[in-house]
């Protein structure tokens, strides 16, 4: 029985004997008596908390980047040795690596931080089964919400780059993307590393939600594709330099370039 299998047999006995996360409790129907009152009521209460446990660890960040892609990638899969090199490569640009915490390529991107001397974060998150933090998280927080976690992710990164993985890195992709499209977010280059996994996604958006006017051609140009170390982090580094130059610093514009690129801006 290889891994993945054991993996999934591991998960199937679980779901049947799982503990309540609460986002299980959150999202449950209300029962017919007054019971909601002692808990969802207060339960926006312990959300706000997780709110402001983010909000306060996060906050001197820093210049992020956050790597997703799947937690059942083993260290001898090439993307995770890619992860490893795109964290490292981000991370003495001077970018803050920030996954989720847990094991697969959210470990290799958490390693490369680690190995570029870069601030490793790590949001993990209560599952009903155990996801333990990786070894390479400098600084940690667990979230019971998916939601607020998600927007952690989010708030504190200037890009995305997602490597293969399944249900959970699909969820960040599309939030993300939504998150451009709509206007939410701005200047957030989206990065899909490895060509060969993501195109038969793209050809689908092509071929089949485009002709079907469910999504606009400028949509699909929201997306870029990479499999190269150097071009995701000369992409990103570019984009934060717009990002300062439009913002009107532009000493800390010409100081990204420097830094990461290794060339003065004239």
């Amino acid at each position: 029985m290889d891994d993945a299998t054991k993996d999934d047999a591991t998960r199937g006995r679980t779901r049947r004997n799982k503990r309540q996360t609460e986002d299980e409790r959150l999202l449950a129907r209300p029962r017919a008596n007054t019971d909601f009152l002692s808990t969802d009521t207060w339960r926006v209460l312990r959300i706000m908390g997780e709110f402001v446990d983010g909000f306060e660890m996060l906050a001197d960040v820093g210049p992020a980047v956050t790597i997703f892609g799947s937690a059942r990638v083993g260290v001898d899969d090439p993307m995770y040795q890619a992860a490893v090199d795109v964290a490292r490569a981000l991370g003495e640009a001077g970018f803050a690596i920030i996954t989720g915490g847990g094991p697969g390529i959210m470990e290799a991107g958490n390693r490369g931080a680690r190995e570029a001397g870069a601030r490793s974060v790590g949001l993990n998150i209560e599952l009903p089964f155990e996801q333990h933090l990786n070894p390479y998280v400098d600084t940690s927080v667990t979230f019971r919400y998916f939601f607020v976690r998600k927007m952690m992710l989010v708030k504190y990164a200037q890009a995305f780059v997602i490597f293969p993985g399944g249900f959970g890195t699909l969820d960040e992709l599309f939030e993300a993307l939504t998150l451009v499209q709509t206007g939410k977010v701005r200047n957030f280059p989206i990065i899909l590393f490895n060509s060969t996994y993501w195109n038969g996604l793209l050809n689908w958006m092509r071929e089949t939600v485009l002709p079907a006017r469910k999504i606009a051609a400028a949509d699909i140009d929201l997306l870029i594709v990479s499999d190269s170390v150097d071009e995701v982090r000369d992409l990103i580094v570019r984009s934060a330099y717009d990002t300062q130059w439009r913002s009107g610093t532009e000493a800390a514009a010409h100081e990204v370039t420097r830094r990461v690129l290794g060339r003065r801006s004239e």
